[in-house]
């Protein structure tokens, strides 16, 4: 099973604080995918994985993941 990715986009994050809004920051990543959302429940083992050096952990500039095998469950909640 591949490595699901789960990190907060700080761009949406500092858009909601900006105009008020609540569109879903969390990010999960499995291979090309994304989904995003607000709550992710973990079904299973997972770990907090940071970067040690000053690259990233993924291309969109992650540098702290929850990194999982596990399935996930996205949780969005209506605006």
């Amino acid at each position: 099973m591949a490595t699901t990715y789960i990190h907060v986009n700080q761009h949406v994050l500092k858009k909601n604080l900006k105009h008020g809004t609540a569109e879903p920051m969390i990010t999960i990543k499995n291979g090309k995918t994304n989904v995003y959302c607000h709550e992710v429940e973990i079904n299973g083992p997972s770990r907090v994985v940071s970067s040690s050096s000053d690259k990233p952990l993924l291309s969109c500039g992650a540098r702290v993941v929850i990194a999982t095998e596990s399935p996930v469950t996205p949780i969005v909640r209506a605006s």
